[in-house]
């Protein structure tokens, strides 16, 4: 869990809120455009019940090769606002991932979306490039030529890539070692999902267990990754439900069309810490809940990408 630092003052000046959210507005409207699931099913939350949206999170795939990684996206968040609220490592993904808490805004009772709705937390993940085989470094080397990081946001907004389209040869290569970073490196910095905020949702929605009857009964195909739908935290007070991505046709740059996965979505809920369990509901805010993120829900929630089956 993240520590708890009680809000002060608005962190903007100026225009810079409203260039803020124009610019997660269109990373938005690209991740939905190139999505027809995950378009589908932010439709349906918002017809349910008239739910006005919120979002908890926005997660980014990047690799760690000559300035594409973390800090190629976290940068322009910083000098936004946003703060490191902490760091995780998989290991055995061979992947780090930092999140960052949004700067803290006024937020309307009835604030919602990107709109006027409070700013989603930034989870940023790369891939340790140098932990891979020589064999898999060689080609994300050749892709991902110096300084082209640099234009990192502007990919993000327009969903094209940097670097030129992997071959089928390339990217299957990768695969076998790595399923996130050849996903990376055929969708670049297009948003790799984004999280509703189920906690500031009312009706159907508010509960993580609805969320999960509710999508199955759609025909949904939920993530299971771990043996549960609903993934729990140790504490008991972040819950989080992923559907499974959506596949794609796609024409590789050698002319091999393939069907891989596309992105996906997420609801998380998170339940008020026990110090604040008095506060009356109507007064409840964002820092009066659980925050941050959970090893073992994190590495489960990422396999909604998986393409292959598991060993």
């Amino acid at each position: 869990m993240g520590s708890l630092d009680l809000p002060q003052a608005s962190s903007f000046k100026g225009g810079s809120e409203n260039f803020l959210r124009d610019v997660l507005e269109s990373i938005l409207k690209t991740y939905l455009r190139k999505n027809l699931m995950a378009n589908t099913v932010w439709e349906l939350v918002q017809s349910v019940d008239n739910e006005k949206v919120s979002y908890d999170h926005f997660f980014f795939r990047t690799i760690k090769v000559d300035g594409y990684g973390i800090d190629s996206l976290s940068s322009f968040f910083t000098d936004y606002g946003y703060q490191v609220g902490g760091r995780l490592d998989f290991p055995k993904k061979h992947l780090h991932v930092l999140w960052l808490s949004p700067p803290y805004i006024n937020v309307p009772g009835e604030g919602h979306g990107l709109g006027n709705g409070p700013l989603p937390r930034i989870v940023i993940a790369e891939l340790l490039v140098d932990e891979l085989s020589q064999e898999s470094q060689i080609k994300y080397y050749y892709y991902l030529k110096p300084e082209g990081g640099k234009q990192a946001i502007l990919s993000s907004t327009l969903g094209s890539l940097i670097w030129e389209k992997p071959t089928s040869t390339d990217f299957n290569q990768l695969a076998k070692e790595s399923e996130y970073g050849a996903w990376a490196l055929f969708h670049g910095y297009t948003l790799n999902h984004l999280a509703f905020a189920v906690h500031r949702l009312k009706h159907r929605f508010s509960d993580d267990k609805c969320v999960e009857e509710y999508f199955k009964e759609k025909g949904f195909k939920l993530n299971e990754d771990g043996g549960d739908v609903l993934k729990v935290s140790e504490d008991g007070l972040l819950l989080q439900v992923s559907l499974m991505s959506e596949k794609h046709e796609v024409e590789f740059a050698d002319g091999v069309t393939e069907t891989i996965t596309a992105s996906y979505i997420e609801f998380v809920q998170r339940l008020v810490l026990p110090e604040f369990k008095d506060v009356p509901h109507d007064e409840i805010k964002e820092f009066h809940r659980r925050e941050g993120l959970e090893q073992a829900s994190a590495y489960h929630i990422m396999e909604s990408t998986r393409f292959r089956a598991q060993d």
